[in-house]
């Protein structure tokens, strides 16, 4: 049996407060994880990272010399191997969207505690992603707002009977069933229908029809 395995997945601390890589290591150690080196920077880690090989590295973004989210891109590019775990006191939606593009495997903030960081480490190690509880709600808030912004880029360019519409031309229904179904005139509905398809540049019955299941108007496949 190798030794990493006997003493755990290794990792290295990046931070420049000595008192939080100290908290860190104690808990981690305790955890059956194996801290095999810290450093106050990035530069310092990275030349730490070549030489003991760990599995993951705890970092923060704040950091004096390079900040962390250049550190993860550096890390990513020169040990793909290598997970990355942000511990951040920045819970921002932008923090934790460049992170995760630069490569990072997990995002946390300092105040959610030293246990949650042996389940996160846990969980990145096993190679999925990992996003703490208080994060996961500015993502997902960033997320929504990102989705409502490009929703309301076309559908507001219709009105609500025209959203009616347009579902059941999607659906298949004829002209004559739809006047039925709305309690409109049959000229309505045609009149209706050219609005839409104009409004949305889409130049047929069958591209409306994929608009309409894209935007989630309509299942109908």
């Amino acid at each position: 049996m190798a030794p990493s395995e006997i003493m755990g997945p290794r990792i290295v601390i990046v931070d420049d407060h000595g008192l939080l890589r100290a908290g860190l290591k104690s808990i981690l150690e305790k955890n059956n994880f194996h801290v095999v080196g810290e450093a106050e920077d990035g530069r310092t880690a990275a030349r730490l990272i070549a030489k003991l090989k760990p599995e993951a590295v705890i970092t923060d973004i704040s950091m004096p010399g390079r900040n962390g989210v250049e550190f993860t891109r550096q890390i990513h590019r020169e040990f793909p191997n290598v997970k990355v775990l942000i511990v951040s006191m920045h819970c921002e939606s932008r923090f934790v969207m460049e992170s995760f593009a630069a490569g990072a495997s997990g995002y946390l903030l300092k105040d959610s505690g030293y246990d949650e960081v042996s389940t996160a480490l846990k969980v990145v190690l096993a190679g999925r992603k990992y996003v703490g509880p208080d994060v996961a709600e500015t993502v997902v808030e960033r997320a929504v707002a990102q989705w409502l912004s490009e929703s309301q880029c076309q559908l507001p360019k219709i009105s609500s009977r025209e959203r009616e519409v347009l579902q059941l031309v999607a659906e298949g229904k004829s002209t004559k069933e739809i006047a039925g179904s709305l309690y409109v005139s049959i000229k309505t509905v045609e009149t209706h229908r050219r609005q839409i398809m104009g409004r949305l540049n889409l130049p047929n019955i069958p591209q409306l029809t994929k608009f309409a299941i894209r935007e989630g108007i309509t299942s109908v496949q």
